[in-house]
């Protein structure tokens, strides 16, 4: 209804430009708004107090030409002028009741409309890490998502749902080691556990599915595995530096080959799981993003020399370091360590200008609020 009374308005003022209102006098702000008390109507205008100068007139009198021009349809009950000249505007019983035949007449059509102009706009939400099943922390963000997605959508915008998947780095090595662990435990092995490795029940059951695919190839004896490494951190040692070790030790007796093999047996097994309950939950995806592509197709280094081109980036340490003071961040960021191995942050860098690369003008990215001190320098980078 409020679309329909600044019609009515505007078409009540263009009736007096050149008359009562001069013939440059703008017309496209009206101030159409909720009434805060519903004594004084549905609607409410403080146009005549606005235009009054510009019109040479008093408020009042000015409101009621106003008034008097306005052709009125049904669905208003009546208009009238209050205080020092607001128009307040009171709907017909029957409006609400007409809004809600128009929304059984269009059904899914109600409310859409082309204000987005087909402009792309890509919506990145969930983007939990494969290491493992979502939970119902997840289900906040992708119900968060898809809402706004949906709502674009609605609003003519021409919207890409997509979820980044952080299948490279360490975190993969852990769960493929934390697979081929719990496959030798299927084979008869006894061991204590990585304090830091990942214990759910599904790393289990990747571990039975490798068993089934490999047999007993990938099988190597406890003292092989774990002779000679560092102390865990039940041992009084640093579970960060031991799953480290063993991770080495893993790829040194199954080779790298197979332990990629373990890898994506675990990924494409936890990926699929996430596909399939965000599905049940009605959110489907246009795109699963692999942040591993990023470094595949060189879309990583493209990112960091464009920096470096821009002498946004310093080298100290041995580290390339990116200045993310020099926009607001509060330090700056590592994005190759001192060992040559570029960090997420780069990573989330790459992704982010390969979203605009690809065409879209606007970007949305739903985060957890564990994420709020990420926001900063991936601005800052952008």
């Amino acid at each position: 209804m409020k679309q329909e009374i600044e019609q009515l308005l505007h078409a009540a003022l263009t009736r007096l430009t050149g008359t009562v209102l001069p013939a440059d006098t703008p017309l496209d702000n009206l101030g159409i708004e909720r009434t805060r008390d519903a004594a004084n109507g549905d609607f409410a205008t403080n146009i005549a107090m606005r235009l009054s100068k510009k019109a040479g007139r008093p408020p009042r009198e000015l409101a009621q030409a106003i008034v008097g021009a306005l052709q009125l349809d049904a669905a208003i009950d009546r208009v009238e002028i209050a205080g020092a000249g607001f128009i307040n505007f009171h709907l017909a019983r029957d409006a609400h009741a007409s809004v809600v035949r128009r929304i059984h007449e269009l059904g899914d059509a109600f409310g859409r409309n082309g204000s987005g102009g087909n402009r792309k706009v890509l919506v990145e939400f969930v983007s939990s890490n494969p290491t493992g099943p979502l939970h119902v922390g997840h289900g906040r963000g992708a119900s968060y998502g898809a809402s706004v997605a949906n709502l674009l959508e609605a609003n003519g915008y021409a919207v890409h749902r997509e979820y980044y998947i952080n299948d490279a780095g360490r975190q993969v090595d852990i769960i493929a080691v934390s697979v081929w662990l719990r496959y030798l435990e299927a084979c008869g092995e006894e061991f204590r556990f990585p304090a830091n490795g990942y214990k759910g029940d599904y790393v289990r059951e990747i571990a039975a599915e490798l068993l089934q695919q490999a047999g007993q190839m990938l099988v190597r004896p406890e003292g092989q595995v774990f002779g000679n490494l560092p102390p865990d951190e039940p041992e009084g040692g640093n579970k960060e530096t031991y799953i480290d070790a063993v991770i080495a030790r893993a790829r040194e007796l199954i080779g790298d080959a197979d332990f990629r093999d373990v890898a994506q047996l675990a990924l494409k097994t936890i990926i699929a799981d996430m596909e399939g309950d965000l599905r049940e939950f009605g959110v489907v995806y246009d795109r699963w993003f692999s942040e591993e592509s990023l470094s595949t197709n060189g879309a990583i280094d493209r990112a960091l020399e464009r920096l470096r081109r821009q002498d946004h980036v310093y080298e100290k340490d041995g580290a390339l370091w990116f200045r993310a003071t020099a926009f607001g961040d509060e330090k700056d960021r590592v994005v190759v360590r001192e060992n040559g191995v570029k960090t997420y942050f780069a990573s989330d860098i790459a992704y982010h200008r390969e979203k605009f690369v690809r065409g879209f003008e606007r970007v949305v990215n739903i985060w957890g609020a564990d994420h709020h001190g990420y926001i900063p320098r991936v601005r800052a980078a952008l």
